[in-house]
């Protein structure tokens, strides 16, 4: 990585950072296929076990939405 980029991302507000980072993710997840992004065994192991309890106990979690809400909250 340089240590002197064209873009000083750090003049940006932290919220402008925070989405930033949202926006390049989200180009990442539109951009990859499972070959450039391959999932390990392990890592899809945990994922099917997570999803299974998931599936068996629909209710146990919250949607993001809640979460960030929640954490917001605790922000003010």
């Amino acid at each position: 990585m340089a240590s002197d980029p064209a873009f000083d991302y750090r003049r940006l507000t932290i919220a402008e950072r925070l989405q930033l980072v949202e926006d390049i993710w989200d180009s990442i997840a539109e951009d990859a296929d499972a070959e450039r992004l391959p999932v390990s065994d392990e890592d899809k192991a945990l994922l099917d076990e997570r999803l299974a309890e998931l599936e068996a106990n629909p209710g146990a979690g919250a949607s993001w939405p809640e979460v960030r809400a929640r954490i917001t909250k605790r922000r003010e």
